[in-house]
């Protein structure tokens, strides 16, 4: 049975292979996501192919995605533990100043209490962790009905209340 993932706020099947410790064997075919080492050594051959995604480790800058960013499909960015929180900035950061606009993935130790705020850093797919269910975990989205401080583009509730027409919020 195919692994599942959130993506879109809906749980579907991930039809893509996460390579996490390919260095220079053949990379096998069909949908694939290389860690950035892995890119930046085979660029061009990968680039060719289509349906090839990064995933960034925590440490990883992001900045080295940049010229990428338009024709990648697919960026993943790995949260090694639930308390390590550096990938919230990258998500962030691949949305907001290198204008990635396809699917934003968080992989690794990725559970239900999380989601809110990754989708809030700009993450619309969500690799759960194994031992926890995509559809259980789903619900983690609709935790909060609205968020007070600005992210991902919206504006916070500060500046709505002072927007013509706006109700008192109080």
């Amino acid at each position: 049975m195919p692994q599942q993932l959130i993506k879109d706020r809906t749980v579907v099947d991930d039809r893509w292979t996460l390579l996490r410790d390919v260095t220079s064997e053949p990379i096998p075919p069909g949908p694939i996501i290389v860690s950035l080492p892995v890119w930046k050594a085979r660029r061009d051959e990968l680039a060719a192919r289509g349906d090839v995604g990064v995933w960034l480790a925590a440490a990883d800058d992001p900045a080295e995605l940049a010229a990428d960013t338009a024709t990648l499909p697919l960026i993943a960015v790995d949260f090694p533990q639930f308390t390590d929180g550096r990938g919230y900035s990258i998500g962030r950061l691949l949305r907001e100043r290198y204008g990635f606009a396809g699917e934003l993935r968080a992989i690794g130790d990725v559970q239900r209490d999380q989601l809110y705020y990754l989708a809030q850093c700009g993450f619309n797919a969500f690799a759960i962790r194994a031992d926890h269910s995509a559809g259980d975990a789903l619900a983690g989205l609709a935790a909060f009905s609205d968020g007070y401080q600005l992210t991902n583009a919206r504006t916070p509730w500060f500046r709505r209340r002072a927007e013509p027409g706006a109700t008192d919020v109080r």
